[in-house]
């Protein structure tokens, strides 16, 4: 039996297909369909069985990461959203929390968005529940009935509410919801505490309106989907991407699309963290550099660090996602020379059409690609041979820099190549140094078109070693994703200090939570064997503005108490910000993570034979410019490297996805898993 994952980008759907039995991997590539993203992942999954012979009846499985509820959101091309909150609070998504970005020279430029749910689309419901979950004023039912027709009358087609201290009572919610259906059942309803039942009411709002803003649209694209997998006559199991790595079935999608909103990256998290966790490397910082920027991450001790709040836009969103750092820093970033006279660049990309000069599609600025072409880094035929660069072209686009500089174009592009690996190592440092982590305690993985030629740099720069490059890091992400297990969450809100709570009702209301989730994985069909249930607990000094979530065992608690508690978040609290407080620590949120294992086969591997890598040489007498000279720079075909092989730099590894680059003074081997793996030469 097989399993096939596909990754959604803005250019190519990435699709990769394992075979269950040997744990081989097979990859390939189809254009994107923006339109509509199911033509795509059905001409990916088509192409990739036909050309490795698969029927597809023997495909067990499908998973799939997506861009729909992002595009949605960036584009404006979401649903007309209707909200319904407490009266009085109408304005609580234009009060928000009256942030906005530090001023520039005294100037603060600023556009406001609009908020996904119009002023003119919200209503007050007149009721009233206290933050202790209390009915303090009933629910007009026959004025809210009122409402939601008028709303509908005026073309609503997707309903948020959001109450103020639902979290503590969804009673109010969840009638409101009934009246909603039955005025009209086709406009779905998205309830605050269904999506996020904690407190913080802008927040668990904002989070909620996104839900109904894209559930339209996922529910006609997740359609459109089981259509044509119905229609090819494919019976396999698809399951959906969420933005923590995991994965959840098609209804629960459809029914909370927020959570998905950045499924595409968190693949190449999950990647990372399983491939490094192969090569001995439990501690990895990962890059991935595409054409127009640089998603960054951080693995601790084989667990990809989970963030609570991620943003879409300029939107805050509070749903649960792999911790990702992006910059505008890709193989398209375009470099320029200021007033200033200092070269910079990004975060402007010359993108796809027309792409940087070498493309030969008209392109004219200066581009990072082209710096590399320059350089010879990047030889001038890619992709197998079926796409060839203008070498011409990037040396007259890299002269634009050049002549204010005051250098040659080689010296030029190597400022080019430099600055962009400074900004990527800004990015390393905002996952690592600023979350209280030493880079140089971590190893350092790349995936992505352009991530293995600046890895060996970048490396350089943060002292994270070995350096990783995986056999098919172009697609990296869809490999990911097979490595991901069902996964949800479930919260709610209990704000309590420690001195005035105990264990016993601590951990009462963490088991009650675990019921819920174990409830979830049975409904999503999990073997009772497969499942796995984790609880965390939010917490902060108290009356400080945010919490810090730890993950904690409910035997432990009950045999060490409320102190356990205490002592593991003094402990990350200093790791994190430096110091600890001997105050009182208050408890804020709790939480169960639901987990079905998906069982993964390991990926194959070969025993380690001779270094001698001559026989993988293709052209021995390539130059490539290195400290202010042009040098013997041997190119290498990665499909002739053998586990075993050894590499010294300076050399170049070309692959049809990507592009590795070996630094003088380092040396690259393959290991069992095919990954080539650069360390500094002894």
């Amino acid at each position: 039996m097989y399993r096939i994952a596909v990754d959604v980008g803005g250019t190519f759907t990435d699709v990769v297909l394992q075979d269950e039995t040997s744990g081989e991997i097979y990859a390939t590539k189809v254009p994107s369909t923006p339109k509509d993203q199911s033509i795509g992942l059905m001409d990916g999954i088509i192409k990739i069985c036909e050309e490795r012979g698969v029927s597809f009846d023997d495909v067990r499985a499908i998973m799939h990461g997506m861009t729909v509820a992002t595009n949605a959101v960036l584009e404006g091309k979401g649903a007309k959203v209707g909200l319904i909150t407490t009266e009085g609070f109408e304005q609580i998504l234009h009060v928000a929390r009256s942030w906005t970005p530090a001023p520039v020279s005294a100037w603060i430029g600023f556009l406001k968005p609009d908020p996904l749910a119009d002023l003119r689309f919200t209503r007050g419901a007149k009721e009233r529940m206290t933050a202790r979950g209390e009915l303090h004023l009933p629910l007009d039912e026959t004025d809210i009935r009122e409402k939601i027709e008028d709303l509908y009358g005026q073309g609503v087609d997707s309903l948020t509410v959001s109450l103020l201290n639902s979290y503590a009572n969804p009673e109010n919610e969840q009638r409101i919801r009934e009246v909603a259906l039955s005025v009209n059942p086709d406009i779905p309803v998205s309830i605050s505490y269904d999506i996020l039942p904690e407190f913080r009411e802008y927040e668990r709002t904002l989070t909620t309106v996104m839900n109904a803003y894209v559930r339209p649209v996922m529910q006609r694209y997740l359609n459109n989907v089981q259509n044509k997998l119905h229609h090819e006559g494919i019976k396999s199991r698809i399951s959906i991407v969420r933005s923590d790595g995991g994965l959840m079935s098609i209804p629960s999608a459809a029914a909370r699309p927020v959570h998905t909103m950045l499924s595409g990256p968190s693949g190449g998290v999950t990647a990372a963290a399983a491939i490094s966790a192969q090569t001995g490397q439990k501690n990895v910082i990962s890059f991935d550099m595409g054409g127009t920027s640089t998603d960054v991450a951080l693995t601790y001790n084989g667990t990809p660090r989970v963030s609570r709040e991620t943003k879409v836009g300029v939107f805050p969103v509070k749903s649960p996602s792999l911790e990702v750092v992006s910059i505008g820093a890709g193989g398209g970033s375009v470099a320029h020379v200021p007033l200033t006279g200092a070269l910079r660049v990004g975060p402007q990309s010359a993108g796809a059409e027309p792409g940087p000069a070498c493309y030969g599609k008209g392109g004219d600025n200066p581009a990072v690609t082209d710096a590399n072409v320059v350089l010879g880094y990047l030889p001038p035929n890619l992709v197998g041979g079926e796409m060839k660069l203008d070498v011409e072209a990037a040396k007259a686009a890299m002269a634009k820099i050049a002549e204010p500089l005051g250098v040659d174009v080689y010296h030029a592009a190597k400022g080019v190549y430099d600055i962009v690996n400074e900004n990527m190592y800004g990015a390393t440092r905002v996952v690592s140094v600023e979350k209280g982590y030493d880079p140089r305690e971590f190893a350092l993985l790349a995936l992505g078109g352009a991530g293995p030629l600046h890895a060996n740099a970048l490396g350089s720069l943060s002292g994270s070693f070995p350096i990783i490059i995986p056999p098919t890091p172009g697609v990296l992400s869809a490999l990911g994703f097979l490595e991901s297990d069902i996964r949800n969450e479930f919260s709610r809100t209990y704000i309590r200090t420690l001195s005035s709570t105990d264990k016993d009702t601590l951990i009462e209301e963490l088991s009650e939570l675990g019921k819920e989730a174990k409830n979830w994985l049975e409904d999503e069909s999990v073997q009772g064997d497969l499942q796995q249930i984790t609880h965390e607990v939010d917490v902060r000094y108290f009356r400080q503005g945010f919490e810090i979530p730890i993950k904690v065992d409910t035997e432990l608690l009950a045999d060490r108490g409320l102190n356990l508690l205490k002592d593991m978040f003094d402990d990350i609290h200093e790791q994190t910000y430096g110091f600890k407080m001997d105050i009182e620590v208050e408890i804020v949120n709790v939480r169960a993570v639901a987990i079905g294992k998906v069982l993964s086969p390991s990926l194959p591997t070969d025993e380690l034979g001779e270094s001698d890598s001559s026989h993988a040489v293709i052209d021995a007498e390539h130059q490539a410019f290195f400290d202010g000279a042009f040098q013997k720079t041997p190119l290498y075909s990665r499909d002739l490297l053998k586990p075993g092989n050894q590499i010294t730099g300076p050399a170049i590894v070309t692959q049809k996805d990507s592009t590795t680059l070996v630094l003088p003074g380092f040396i690259a081997a393959v290991d069992a898993y095919a990954n080539i793996i650069i360390s500094k030469a002894n």
